[in-house]
């Protein structure tokens, strides 16, 4: 397994994770949307975590609110 699906992997498990705690959700959406996810926040989108308020950082909008569990895995 390669380290990029091993992340990948650890997203879907934090999504179930996060729904069972919750007792509440749709684990689905954030499963499917994993790899996604990774590739978009990992490779395409530009952003500095030391520097939150950078005004040319990407921004990411997620309007279905079942995928949530998503931003949070």
């Amino acid at each position: 397994m390669t380290i990029d699906e091993l992340c990948i992997q650890t997203i879907r498990t934090l999504s179930i994770d996060g729904v069972q705690k919750a007792n509440s959700g749709h684990p689905g959406a954030p499963m499917g949307l994993a790899p996604l996810a990774y590739v978009l926040f990992t490779k395409i989108m530009q952003h500095n975590p030391d520097n939150p308020h950078w005004f040319n950082r990407d921004r990411f909008v997620l309007s279905n609110g079942h995928a949530s569990m998503l931003l949070y895995s």
